[in-house]
């Protein structure tokens, strides 16, 4: 597992600034991103207010910085950040079933914060879980639900259906589905978990169930709940001026740190947690932070 001086988590204009700027700055970086078509600037038809590309589509403005950070040597891996946890002067960052391991971290996260479920948060942990193979152990032999809001849930409850006794899979937005026979599809949109003597009771508009665990799958995490400890304002995660958070080395830019929702103040945040970073990291191996 090597060391990284920087991972980035987000796809959109901020993650990819930051990127370049770190390189530029001889950090070592990877961009951890769950697919651009989450950014909301590809949905943009024409873009005609960014400096120097003016009539652009905002799905052509996102290939244009994605590949310029690739061919000054950023690294991308495809995949949800699930949870980043401090380890030693650095980070672990969880991603799918994979660890990144780094000095510092960036957010650039965009303005989408994902709605969680009545129960969700108090039940993490406690027969609620966000990852099928970090979790599904705990539950071998025992019957489950995954919830599920993109395709990324469908691996995670394969690897289920090899573990427990029987998974049941519900959608919490439309996506392809899964196709093993060892997974029942259910109807009804799920409301809320609840803990009870059997487990978890899962309620939905359909009716409810009871479940020894439950695995809910997004392709985006709350930011307090991606890094416990960090101080919000309002939804937005609060920064200062070098675009620092309340947790030293934890940087975040762009739509994620509250209006305006513009691509070039999310370009600019970008380059600054970068430059914050590289001096943040510099003055760690000199001994001074």
């Amino acid at each position: 597992m090597n060391n990284l001086d920087l991972v980035i988590i987000g796809g959109g204009p901020a993650a990819w600034s930051c990127a370049m700027t770190a390189i530029n700055r001889s950090l070592t970086c990877t961009v951890v991103t769950a697919g651009t078509q989450r950014s909301g600037m590809v949905k943009a038809h024409m873009i005609t207010n960014y400096p120097g590309l003016p009539n652009i589509s905002g799905d052509e403005l996102m290939e244009k910085m994605r590949s310029q950070a690739v061919e000054m040597g950023c690294t991308v891996m495809e995949g949800n950040a699930r949870q980043i946890m401090p380890a030693g002067n650095g980070f672990m960052t969880l991603v799918g079933n994979d660890i990144l391991q780094s000095s510092a971290v960036v957010l650039a996260l965009g303005a989408a914060m994902p709605k969680l479920l009545p129960g969700e948060s108090d039940l993490l942990g406690h027969g609620v879980s966000w990852c099928g193979t970090c979790d599904g152990m705990f539950y071998r032999k025992k019957p489950v639900a995954v919830l599920s809001a993109w395709e990324g849930g469908v691996e995670d409850a394969e690897f289920l259906a090899g573990v427990c006794s029987s998974v049941d899979y519900y959608t919490l937005a439309k996506h392809t589905l899964p196709e093993d026979e060892r997974i029942a599809m259910k109807p009804g949109k799920p409301l809320s978990l609840e803990k009870c003597e059997e487990g978890i009771r899962l309620k939905t508009d359909a009716g409810e169930a009871v479940y020894a665990g439950v695995f809910v799958f997004r392709p985006a995490v709350a930011p307090g709940t991606l890094l416990p400890g960090l101080e919000l304002d309002g939804s937005a995660i609060r920064v200062d001026r070098r675009m620092a958070t309340s947790i030293p080395r934890v940087y975040a830019c762009g739509d994620c740190t509250g209006q305006p929702l513009q691509i070039a103040k999310a370009v600019g945040e970008g380059n600054i947690a970068a430059i914050s970073a590289a001096a943040d990291l510099a003055a760690l191996k000199k001994g001074n932070a």
